[in-house]
């Protein structure tokens, strides 16, 4: 099913100029399009529209130690709460951390990199409010944190 995630804001990458009243379009598990809401919804008719306030962008990479929860999965979805999708294998430094992250499509990378929002790659998204807070994390085309 392809989704049109759209926001007030929308930022290829966190240092890059805004579109605003602009959406990204994913397919699956990657962005198919990336461009202004109204365009996106005439290129492409039918698909799911998720309207979210705020600022929406690349999902981030956790770079620190996950935070602590009662189990490894719980310990992937506070990232997830986060606005991360991926995590330094440095520290998810146990089977059981790697795995649950496996399950969860969020990618463990040797090294911190830059982020951003492009055509035909994985579709990690992430929305922030104007105070910084995660709205919503999209994984991998899936949305997997929201906040009510």
């Amino acid at each position: 099913m392809l989704t049109i995630h759209a926001a007030d804001e929308v930022r290829r990458a966190w240092d890059a100029e805004p579109l605003k009243d602009g959406a990204v379009a994913v397919e699956g598990t990657r962005v198919a399009a990336v461009g202004p809401l109204a365009e996106l919804e005439r290129r492409f008719p039918g698909a799911r529209v998720r309207r979210w306030p705020g600022v929406l962008g690349p999902a981030r990479v956790h770079e620190g130690p996950l935070p602590q929860a009662p189990s490894p999965r719980e310990r992937v979805h506070e990232v997830l709460k986060l606005g991360a999708t991926a995590v330094l294998a440095r520290h998810a430094d146990s089977a059981a951390l790697r795995e649950a992250a496996a399950r969860n499509d969020v990618a463990v990378l040797p090294d911190a990199r830059s982020v951003a929002v492009l055509e035909g790659e994985r579709a990690d998204l992430a929305v922030f409010d104007d105070t910084g807070a995660c709205l919503a994390t999209v994984c991998a085309g899936r949305l997997v944190h929201r906040r009510r």
